[in-house]
C-alpha cells in the first residue's frame, strides 16, 4: 500500500509520482497512462483527487485527453520535465546543498573525493 506524506496534498504527490514515472521512462511519449478509476482503485483514493492530479498534468502540457481513449503522454513531455527539474536543481536544490556543505565545514577537496567515490560505486 502506498504511503502518503501529510506535508503535501495527495493530488500533488500523485502528480509528482506520475511526473517521475514519465521522467524515468515508465510511461513513454505517446503511451496511455492509467485511467482515473484504475489509479483511484489501486491507491484507494477518491477519483476526484486523481482527476485533479491528472488535470495538473494536462495544464503543464505533459499529457493530453483523447476523448473516449483516455490520457496520453505528449510528445516532448520527458524533455520538458528534465529541463524543469534541471533548472530547479541548479537554482533551488544546489544553493541549499552548498549552504549545508558550508555549515558543515566540508572542504571542496573532501566533497570532490566523496562525489568521486560515490560515482565509482554506482558503476
Amino acid at each position: 500500500m502506498t504511503q502518503w506524506n501529510d506535508d503535501q496534498p495527495i493530488y500533488r504527490q500523485l502528480k509528482d509520482r506520475m511526473v517521475g514515472l514519465i521522467m524515468e521512462g515508465a510511461y513513454a511519449e505517446g503511451d496511455a497512462i492509467p485511467s482515473v478509476r484504475a489509479v483511484s482503485a489501486e491507491y484507494q483514493i477518491n477519483h476526484l483527487t486523481v482527476s485533479k492530479a491528472y488535470q495538473e498534468l494536462v495544464d503543464e502540457g505533459l499529457v493530453e485527453k483523447r476523448r473516449g481513449l483516455g490520457m496520453f503522454v505528449i510528445e516532448g513531455a520527458r524533455g520538458t520535465i528534465l529541463k524543469a527539474e534541471r533548472e530547479k536543481f541548479l537554482t533551488v536544490d544546489l544553493p541549499q546543498l552548498l549552504q549545508r556543505i558550508a555549515q558543515l565545514g566540508i572542504t571542496k577537496d573532501e566533497l570532490i573525493e566523496h562525489i568521486n567515490q560515490a560515482l565509482e560505486t554506482q558503476q
